[in-house]
Protein backbone atom coordinates (compact mmCIF):
# COMPACT_ATOMS: atom_id res chain seq x y z
CA UNK A 1 0.00 0.00 0.00
CA UNK A 2 2.80 2.43 1.02
CA UNK A 3 4.70 1.74 -2.17
CA UNK A 4 1.12 2.16 -4.57
CA UNK A 5 0.89 5.68 -2.74
CA UNK A 6 4.93 6.68 -3.16
CA UNK A 7 4.46 6.01 -7.20
CA UNK A 8 1.14 7.90 -7.35
CA UNK A 9 1.91 10.74 -5.93
CA UNK A 10 3.70 13.50 -7.88
CA UNK A 11 6.09 14.03 -4.82
CA UNK A 12 8.99 16.53 -6.28
CA UNK A 13 5.94 19.26 -7.38
CA UNK A 14 4.33 18.31 -4.01
CA UNK A 15 7.49 19.55 -2.01
CA UNK A 16 8.64 22.42 -4.33
CA UNK A 17 5.50 24.05 -3.93
CA UNK A 18 5.46 23.36 0.23
CA UNK A 19 9.38 25.37 0.04
CA UNK A 20 7.95 27.88 -1.93
CA UNK A 21 5.28 28.50 0.26
CA UNK A 22 7.60 28.48 3.43
CA UNK A 23 9.78 31.18 1.39
CA UNK A 24 6.91 33.54 0.95
CA UNK A 25 5.80 33.09 4.30
CA UNK A 26 9.46 33.96 5.83
CA UNK A 27 9.75 36.82 3.54
CA UNK A 28 6.30 38.29 3.53
CA UNK A 29 5.64 37.79 7.02
CA UNK A 30 8.30 36.27 9.65
CA UNK A 31 10.86 38.33 8.16
CA UNK A 32 8.63 41.59 6.95
CA UNK A 33 10.50 43.51 9.77
CA UNK A 34 14.06 43.10 8.32
CA UNK A 35 15.89 45.38 6.23
CA UNK A 36 15.53 44.74 2.36
CA UNK A 37 18.95 43.25 2.26
CA UNK A 38 18.63 40.65 4.72
CA UNK A 39 15.00 39.59 3.81
CA UNK A 40 16.43 37.08 1.48
CA UNK A 41 18.97 35.60 3.39
CA UNK A 42 16.74 35.03 5.85
CA UNK A 43 14.19 33.47 4.29
CA UNK A 44 16.29 30.99 2.68
CA UNK A 45 17.29 30.04 5.99
CA UNK A 46 13.59 29.24 6.72
CA UNK A 47 13.49 26.86 3.77
CA UNK A 48 16.44 25.60 5.03
CA UNK A 49 15.59 24.66 8.42
CA UNK A 50 12.92 23.06 6.94
CA UNK A 51 15.10 20.75 4.90
CA UNK A 52 18.02 20.20 6.69
CA UNK A 53 17.00 18.43 10.26
CA UNK A 54 13.72 16.37 8.72
CA UNK A 55 16.50 15.46 5.95
CA UNK A 56 18.71 14.13 8.24
CA UNK A 57 15.95 11.83 9.81
CA UNK A 58 14.36 10.92 7.01
CA UNK A 59 17.62 9.71 5.39
CA UNK A 60 18.74 7.55 7.67
CA UNK A 61 15.47 6.15 7.86
CA UNK A 62 15.50 5.38 4.70
CA UNK A 63 18.99 3.63 5.02
CA UNK A 64 17.97 1.72 7.87
CA UNK A 65 14.92 0.64 6.84
CA UNK A 66 16.71 -1.28 3.41
CA UNK A 67 18.47 -4.73 5.15
CA UNK A 68 20.54 -5.07 1.76
CA UNK A 69 22.25 -1.53 1.57
CA UNK A 70 24.99 -0.54 -0.29
CA UNK A 71 26.82 1.83 -2.84
CA UNK A 72 25.35 0.07 -5.75
CA UNK A 73 22.35 -1.02 -4.46
CA UNK A 74 18.66 -0.20 -6.33
CA UNK A 75 16.99 2.65 -4.42
CA UNK A 76 13.63 1.97 -2.83
CA UNK A 77 10.57 4.14 -3.28
CA UNK A 78 11.24 5.77 0.24
CA UNK A 79 14.99 6.55 -0.53
CA UNK A 80 13.54 8.07 -3.99
CA UNK A 81 10.92 10.05 -1.77
CA UNK A 82 13.69 11.36 0.16
CA UNK A 83 15.75 12.42 -2.90
CA UNK A 84 12.53 14.31 -4.44
CA UNK A 85 12.44 16.20 -0.75
CA UNK A 86 16.26 17.41 -1.05
CA UNK A 87 15.51 18.07 -5.17
CA UNK A 88 12.78 20.19 -4.51
CA UNK A 89 14.52 22.12 -1.82
CA UNK A 90 17.42 22.69 -3.86
CA UNK A 91 15.59 24.31 -7.14
CA UNK A 92 13.90 26.52 -4.73
CA UNK A 93 17.17 27.91 -3.31
CA UNK A 94 18.27 27.97 -6.28
CA UNK A 95 15.59 29.96 -7.35
CA UNK A 96 16.24 32.40 -4.37
CA UNK A 97 19.60 32.57 -5.82
CA UNK A 98 19.10 33.20 -9.25
CA UNK A 99 16.49 36.22 -8.30
CA UNK A 100 18.05 37.66 -5.48
CA UNK A 101 22.04 36.81 -5.75
CA UNK A 102 22.92 36.34 -9.24
CA UNK A 103 26.43 37.21 -8.16
CA UNK A 104 26.67 34.34 -5.92
CA UNK A 105 28.30 32.10 -8.59
CA UNK A 106 29.70 29.46 -5.95
CA UNK A 107 26.17 29.24 -4.42
CA UNK A 108 24.61 28.60 -8.16
CA UNK A 109 27.48 25.95 -9.19
CA UNK A 110 27.15 24.72 -5.95
CA UNK A 111 23.46 23.73 -6.05
CA UNK A 112 23.64 23.25 -9.85
CA UNK A 113 26.23 19.99 -8.83
CA UNK A 114 24.09 18.74 -6.02
CA UNK A 115 21.25 18.35 -8.19
CA UNK A 116 23.12 16.63 -10.74
CA UNK A 117 24.04 13.83 -8.04
CA UNK A 118 19.99 13.40 -6.73
CA UNK A 119 18.66 14.11 -10.31
CA UNK A 120 20.82 11.41 -11.62
CA UNK A 121 20.43 8.87 -8.60
CA UNK A 122 17.03 9.59 -8.35
CA UNK A 123 16.08 9.55 -12.24
CA UNK A 124 18.76 8.44 -14.17
CA UNK A 125 20.36 5.21 -12.57
CA UNK A 126 17.98 4.60 -9.35
CA UNK A 127 20.26 2.55 -7.92
CA UNK A 128 23.46 4.49 -5.61
CA UNK A 129 20.66 6.27 -2.90
CA UNK A 130 22.76 4.97 0.04
CA UNK A 131 26.03 6.58 -1.05
CA UNK A 132 23.78 9.71 -1.75
CA UNK A 133 21.77 9.75 1.10
CA UNK A 134 24.71 9.10 3.78
CA UNK A 135 26.75 12.26 2.04
CA UNK A 136 23.09 14.29 2.83
CA UNK A 137 23.51 13.33 6.26
CA UNK A 138 26.29 14.22 6.68
CA UNK A 139 25.88 18.09 4.97
CA UNK A 140 22.45 18.11 6.46
CA UNK A 141 23.14 17.29 10.38
CA UNK A 142 24.96 20.47 11.39
CA UNK A 143 21.92 22.37 8.98
CA UNK A 144 20.30 23.56 11.94
CA UNK A 145 23.05 25.22 13.99
CA UNK A 146 24.38 26.89 10.97
CA UNK A 147 21.13 28.54 10.10
CA UNK A 148 20.34 30.03 13.66
CA UNK A 149 24.29 30.83 13.25
CA UNK A 150 23.91 32.54 9.96
CA UNK A 151 20.62 34.64 11.05
CA UNK A 152 22.79 35.66 13.95
CA UNK A 153 25.46 36.79 12.14
CA UNK A 154 23.07 38.68 9.98
CA UNK A 155 21.95 40.58 12.86
CA UNK A 156 24.61 40.54 14.82
CA UNK A 157 25.64 44.56 14.71
CA UNK A 158 21.90 45.58 15.23
CA UNK A 159 20.87 43.66 17.84
CA UNK A 160 22.46 42.77 21.42
CA UNK A 161 20.84 39.04 21.87
CA UNK A 162 22.10 37.72 18.14
CA UNK A 163 25.80 39.23 18.85
CA UNK A 164 25.80 36.94 21.88
CA UNK A 165 23.98 34.01 20.16
CA UNK A 166 26.40 33.98 17.30
CA UNK A 167 29.72 34.24 19.69
CA UNK A 168 27.95 31.04 21.50
CA UNK A 169 26.92 29.11 18.63
CA UNK A 170 30.66 30.04 16.60
CA UNK A 171 32.80 27.41 18.60
CA UNK A 172 30.29 24.41 18.87
CA UNK A 173 29.35 24.76 15.24
CA UNK A 174 32.83 25.40 13.78
CA UNK A 175 33.61 21.92 15.45
CA UNK A 176 31.10 20.09 14.27
CA UNK A 177 30.91 21.42 10.85
CA UNK A 178 34.57 20.73 11.56
CA UNK A 179 33.96 16.74 12.43
CA UNK A 180 31.70 16.32 9.79
CA UNK A 181 33.01 17.66 6.61
CA UNK A 182 36.67 17.43 7.20
CA UNK A 183 36.86 13.92 8.78
CA UNK A 184 34.16 11.55 8.64
CA UNK A 185 33.05 12.79 5.21
CA UNK A 186 36.51 12.80 3.41
CA UNK A 187 36.60 9.00 5.06
CA UNK A 188 32.92 7.78 3.69
CA UNK A 189 33.48 9.49 0.35
CA UNK A 190 37.57 7.39 0.64
CA UNK A 191 35.33 4.30 0.73
CA UNK A 192 32.54 5.09 -1.78
CA UNK A 193 35.64 5.75 -4.19
CA UNK A 194 37.51 2.17 -3.24
CA UNK A 195 33.99 1.03 -3.96
CA UNK A 196 33.35 2.36 -7.32
CA UNK A 197 36.99 2.18 -8.93
CA UNK A 198 36.51 -1.77 -8.33
CA UNK A 199 34.19 -1.82 -10.79
CA UNK A 200 31.51 -3.12 -9.11
CA UNK A 201 29.02 -1.21 -9.74
CA UNK A 202 29.70 -0.23 -13.49
CA UNK A 203 26.74 -2.61 -14.64
CA UNK A 204 24.13 -0.21 -12.44
CA UNK A 205 26.04 2.88 -12.26
CA UNK A 206 27.48 4.03 -15.56
CA UNK A 207 31.31 5.00 -14.42
CA UNK A 208 31.20 8.55 -16.15
CA UNK A 209 28.07 9.08 -13.44
CA UNK A 210 30.02 7.82 -10.28
CA UNK A 211 33.13 9.72 -11.63
CA UNK A 212 31.00 12.72 -11.61
CA UNK A 213 29.42 12.16 -8.33
CA UNK A 214 33.02 11.91 -7.04
CA UNK A 215 34.34 14.76 -8.37
CA UNK A 216 31.53 16.95 -7.27
CA UNK A 217 31.90 15.31 -3.55
CA UNK A 218 35.21 16.13 -3.54
CA UNK A 219 35.21 19.43 -4.92
CA UNK A 220 32.14 20.53 -2.08
CA UNK A 221 33.88 18.77 1.07
CA UNK A 222 37.31 20.68 -0.16
CA UNK A 223 35.32 24.02 -0.48
CA UNK A 224 33.72 23.08 2.93
CA UNK A 225 36.77 23.07 4.67
CA UNK A 226 38.45 25.70 3.16
CA UNK A 227 35.44 27.90 4.21
CA UNK A 228 35.50 26.16 8.07
CA UNK A 229 39.62 26.66 7.81
CA UNK A 230 38.80 30.30 7.65
CA UNK A 231 36.38 30.71 9.94
CA UNK A 232 38.03 28.88 12.66
CA UNK A 233 41.45 31.44 11.53
CA UNK A 234 38.52 34.54 12.03
CA UNK A 235 37.53 32.77 15.65
CA UNK A 236 40.81 32.80 16.71
CA UNK A 237 41.74 36.61 16.10
CA UNK A 238 38.70 37.81 17.38
CA UNK A 239 39.22 36.01 20.22
CA UNK A 240 42.86 36.83 20.50
CA UNK A 241 42.23 40.70 19.93
CA UNK A 242 39.00 40.97 22.93
CA UNK A 243 41.68 38.96 25.15
CA UNK A 244 44.86 41.88 24.25
CA UNK A 245 42.49 44.49 25.10
CA UNK A 246 41.53 43.11 28.66
CA UNK A 247 45.10 42.68 29.55
CA UNK A 248 46.01 46.15 28.41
Amino acid sequence: METRILESVPCLPLFFCMFFVIYLIAYFIVFRSWSPKLRPEASSCSISFAHGTPAVFLASYAILAEPSRGFASSNSQFQNLVLDYSIAYFLMDLLHYVVFVPSDVLFIGHHLATLFVFITCRYLVSHGAFAILVLLILAEVTSFCQNAWTLANARKHDVVFAANLYDFLSPPFYVLYSIARGFVGPYFVYEMGLFYMSGKADNVIPKWVWVSWLFVVVTAISVSILWISNLWVELYRNRSGKLEKKMS
